[in-house]
């Protein structure tokens, strides 16, 4: 599992109102660095570490501030749990302001719980309300799929995941498996 060796916060870019990046009106950061390099990735320039620009958790806490209607941020990138160290600052500040928290990552939940993986992964882990995790990866690319872009891709609830010290998937990753059954059950007539 890679970390940036960067003390500070690089990022690629923010979208200060995205609706497709999470449920409701978000914040969306893009970190900068991937170590994934997933094929036919959907944010390839987000894969170099040290380009972007420097961030400091609060100069975003400070853009969050002035927009009321936020419901949520969205760590997305690149690969936030690379900057792990440097968003925790950022993290606490989310959860501070009651906003829910959903971070995409390349790592599957079990190797970010795992002893593998760095401290600074695990806490920034602990902010989370969702994980989507795994690489994207084009041979399964479902452009049907809630937040996601390929199926081995899941929408995890972290802090029942945490709890239950198991995978618990979100329930909208299971309203929509279950919305998928149903259409494969066909109809009479």
């Amino acid at each position: 599992m890679y970390m940036s060796e960067d003390t500070e916060l690089r990022i690629a870019g923010i979208e200060e109102e995205s609706f497709v990046d999470g449920p409701g009106i978000r914040f969306a950061v893009f970190t900068q660095g991937c170590s994934h390099h997933c094929p036919e990735c959907h944010n390839p320039e987000t894969h170099a570490f040290g380009k972007g620009r420097v961030e400091t958790a609060e100069s975003l806490l400070k853009m969050i501030d002035s927009n009321p209607l936020l419901t949520g941020v969205t760590l997305s990138g690149g690969d936030p749990m690379e900057q792990a160290v440097q968003l925790l600052p950022f993290a606490h500040g989310v959860k501070m302001r009651g906003l829910n928290l959903i971070i995409y990552t390349g790592y599957c939940y079990e190797m970010l719980v795992s002893k593998f993986a760095h401290p600074a992964m695990k806490e920034l882990l602990c902010y989370a309300d969702i994980l989507v995790d795994g690489p994207y990866m084009k041979d399964l690319r479902d452009l049907s799929l809630t937040f996601r872009g390929s199926s081995n891709q899941r929408i995890i609830d972290v802090q029942k995941s945490l709890v239950e010290g198991k995978v618990v998937l979100h329930k909208m990753q299971v309203e929509e498996m279950k919305l998928k059954m149903g259409d494969l059950g066909g109809s009479d007539g």
